[in-house]
Formats: structure tokens, sequence, C-alpha cells
């Protein structure tokens, strides 16, 4: 049980009856109080409370007027009323209203324990009921955002049993590329994951802004046109997944379909387009292998790079770019079987919708290859940059509060970047952002521990202008808000 709403205008039987539920063995979260209805409505209107001990006779509104009144709200919670008069019309009106309990003056503990645990019992079978519908619901969404030969006579009865728990209000389709999320505990979303492109996730129009803001702070989102109706849902779908797709190859990272609908198609000549198919072929396709097991370093950066330019301008098409990687990988597994480890068997850049644009994916994808060069070339000499990821690391300890990038770094150590982030990944078992992230974070709690400093100021100290991405961060990281962290801290002294 979450919530409890004590609801009486005398204040010593009002904290009575508050400690009777806390020593009442049914576990609950947080326990309200007030001392008249209509303060009462107000908390039922903020709150979603389980709930509710009343009592009738009280000043500005009384406890029938109150749960006369709350049969207008959205959640109703399971209400005791509380009487110091035996009357039984009282109890009548009350139970005509929903009313579970009807107590008496003085109330005893015991009471409040059997009806604590019998109201309990009640809201726990209402969630599993709840949950095992949304499991169904979602299966049944996805059934209607993947399959194209539903029946009309099938989404005319999928729509009078789900219609209802669906949006009331216009809402819009969002793919994702595949990322840890980190929704909000409260936010109501309907979330479809590791579909063909990523993840989607169905949202309320007005909640739109705030969930991009919040949540994605990382990766890429496409947008669709907003929709109503739970039988519009697989046209939003297709919607977001376009766009998607063409945010991927455009480098977009928060891609719209009504500007995808607004931006005229580009015509590629048919010459130039016969010259990027040469690249789709099987001896190029062949060449790009077989350079891994060379020293020849440029040109395998050089033919790379010419691919990936060809499919930005859109004359590899998406098909065939997705068919050319899946074949480079399945090669480079037969080719090279002995120098890959366990670990690579199964490489995440298989999956390019887990990137969130094109450049990403080309950014990681480059990387993976000269290490993988490496690799086969001299299976990694340990010590080889031994001393210029040491310099790294030291450059990073004394300059972690700046705008610090692995450019940046890469450059300051006269490495190639490509090769730096491999070499950095293998010295330290950390890549870069994550390990930059430790620094700061380990002074971050250094800062909480030592000093007085505003957290808006230890955030700029180490290193984040927003405060919020900073907190974010620092939550994640410590499993506790930089406040939290403080004041646990200094109890333990």
């Amino acid at each position: 049980m979450k919530s409890v709403l004590i609801v009486e205008d005398e204040k010593m039987i009002r904290q009575g009856i508050k400690t009777m539920v806390l020593r009442s063995g049914v576990p609950v979260e947080m326990v309200l109080e007030c001392n008249n209805g209509e303060t009462a409505l107000e908390i039922l209107r903020e709150h979603k409370i389980d709930v509710m001990f009343t009592d009738i006779r009280m000043p500005k509104l009384d406890g029938i007027q109150l749960v006369q009144k709350m049969q207008e709200l959205e959640h109703i919670p399971l209400t005791v009323a509380i009487s110091g008069y035996d009357d039984f019309s009282y109890a009548v009106e009350m139970m005509r209203h929903g009313v579970r309990e009807y107590l008496l003056k003085p109330i005893e503990r015991t009471k409040i324990t059997e009806i604590l645990t019998k109201l309990n019992e009640e809201l726990e079978a209402g969630a599993q009921k709840e949950n095992a519908n949304r499991k169904i619901g979602i299966q049944q969404i996805k059934r209607l955002v993947l399959e194209d030969t539903i029946s009309d006579d099938e989404m005319a009865a999928l729509k009078v049993q789900y219609e209802k728990s669906f949006y009331q209000e216009p809402y819009r389709a969002c793919y994702m590329n595949s990322f840890e999320h980190r929704l909000g505990a409260t936010r109501e979303i309907v979330y479809l994951p590791n579909l063909p492109y990523g993840d989607v996730f169905f949202v309320e129009e007005k909640e739109l802004e705030d969930f991009l803001q919040e949540e994605l702070m990382e990766g890429a989102v496409a947008i669709s046109d907003p929709h109503m109706g739970i039988d519009q849902i697989r046209t939003a779908y297709e919607e977001a997944k376009q766009a998607r797709r063409e945010g991927f190859y455009q480098d977009i990272r928060k891609y719209f379909w009504c500007e995808r609908k607004e931006k005229k198609e580009e015509t590629v000549p048919e010459q130039m387009r016969q010259e990027a198919k040469k690249l789709t072929e099987e001896s190029a396709a062949l060449q790009r292998v077989q350079l891994l097991g060379t020293e020849k370093t440029e040109e395998l950066e050089k033919v790379w790079k010419r691919f990936f330019f060809e499919v930005k301008k859109g004359r590899i098409t998406v098909e065939e770019f997705a068919v050319c990687m899946q074949n480079f990988f399945a090669d480079v597994k037969k080719t090279y079987r002995s120098v890959l480890e366990e670990e690579d068997q199964n490489l995440e850049l298989e999956n390019i919708w887990s990137y969130p644009t094109i450049s990403s994916y080309e950014e990681n994808m480059l990387e993976w290859l000269l290490g993988m060069q490496e690799g086969i070339n001299s299976r990694f000499d340990a010590n080889k940059n031994k001393a210029k990821i040491q310099m790294a690391l030291e450059y990073m300890e004394q300059h972690y509060a700046e705008d610090l990038n692995m450019a940046v770094v890469s450059n300051y150590i006269s490495m190639n970047y490509s090769l730096f982030s491999y070499s950095f990944k293998q010295y330290t078992g950390s890549n870069f952002v994550n390990y930059l992230k430790e620094i700061r974070m380990k002074e971050a709690m250094r800062l909480l521990r030592e000093t007085d400093d505003k957290i808006i100021d230890i955030s700029q100290k180490v290193g984040y202008e927003n405060e919020k991405h900073f907190m974010k961060l620092f939550k994640a990281s410590c499993g506790v808000s930089p406040s939290e962290y403080r004041k646990n801290t200094r109890c333990e002294k």
C-alpha cells in the first residue's frame, strides 16, 4: 500500500489513527493528514491515495459531502468512514457512495489492522489484474503495430476492448535507437522495446516536450504526426519508423515526420548511383574484409569513409547498406575467427539501429576496424601505447573540469583518434566517456563530503554546466542525489 489519508478535525484522534496505521503491520509508504474535507479534496486531486479514513462531522466540508465530491475524481480511494454517532442513516449514505467500512469511535487498533489488511489484499489483487491486463494490452498493441494482416473485424473488436485504456487525447509515436532509457517512475507511457529500428514509445501530445527533455539525454528520436484513437496507432508507428530511417541517414537526432514531408527528395544522377553501386558488389566487399589483415591503415580508412559517404548521400540505399554490413560481419567471423575474442562474436555494430545516426555508427565502426586491424597484425602489444595512455590519464586528472573530449586528449598525446579510443579501452577497461565521468563523480563526492559548496557550484567545478544533467548522472552513478549523499555522509560522522 503506497498511501493513506486521514481526515479528522480532532488532532489527538487523527494522530492516534496514524499511529495505529503505522503499527498495523501492513506496509504503508506514506501517511497524509488533514483536518477538514476541503483540504482532503485538494490532496486527492494532487495525489493518488490508496486508502482514506474520514470523519463524518467536520467543518467546511463534512465526510458525506467529501465522498460525494470525490466521485468526480480520476482516482477514488478505498474509504473508511469514522463517526462518534451510532446512526444508521449516516452509514447508509456513506455506503451508497462506495465507502468500504464504517467505524465508531473510540477506534480499536485491532479493527484498524483488520480493515487495512483486507483493503491491502484488495489493492494487491487489483494491481495484479491491472498488470496482467496491461501485458495483454501491450501484446495486442504490438500486433496492431507490426502486423498488416489484421482484418477490419479484428480491429473493431480490439478497439472496443482496449480503446478506453489507451490515450483519450492526441498522441505521437516516438521511435528511438535502443539505449538505456531512464523513464520517470510516475510516467505512464506505452513502451515497445526491441522493434526492428530500436524502441517505440507512444506519448500524449501534451507530454511530448517534457518526455523528450527528461528522457532523451542521448540517442536519437523520430516523431510521428499527432494521432487520435487506437485504430490510428499503426499509421503513427509507420510514420515514426520511416522518419527514424531517414533521420538516421541524414544525421538528424530529432526528426519530425512533418519535416520529412516538407522536404523535397533530391534526384541522384544515374551515373553517380551506378558508381556508388559498385561499392556494394562482391569485389568491393571482399576488399573491405581483406584490408583488415594488412597494415594498410590509410587505405582501410579511405575505403570505408568512401563507402559511408555514398550511404549518407543516398546513393546506396538503406536496404543495400544493411545487407552489406550483415555480409561483412559474417565474412569477418569466418576469415578472422581465430583472432576475434569470445565477446566479439556478438558485435554491437551488427545492430546498426542501436546507434543514433549514421555518423555515430561510422565513428564506432572505424574505431573497431582499426582496433581489429591492430589485433590481427600484432594481437595488441599491451606495452606499445602504455606510456601515451598513461599520459592521457594524467591529463584527464588535471583537466576534468574543462570541456574535455576524446579528440582533445588524443591530439594532446599525438595519437590517431580511433586508435586512441581502442587503446584507451584496452588499457583502462572502460571507454573514455565513462572513465571521465568516474573521475568527475569521485571529485564531486569529495566536494560534497568536505565542503559546503552549493550543488550548482560543484556541478561546474567538476565539468558540468547543466546542473540537472549533473544531478541525473550523479544519481545514476551513486544511487542517491547529491544532497542525499551529502546528508548521508555527514550523518555517519
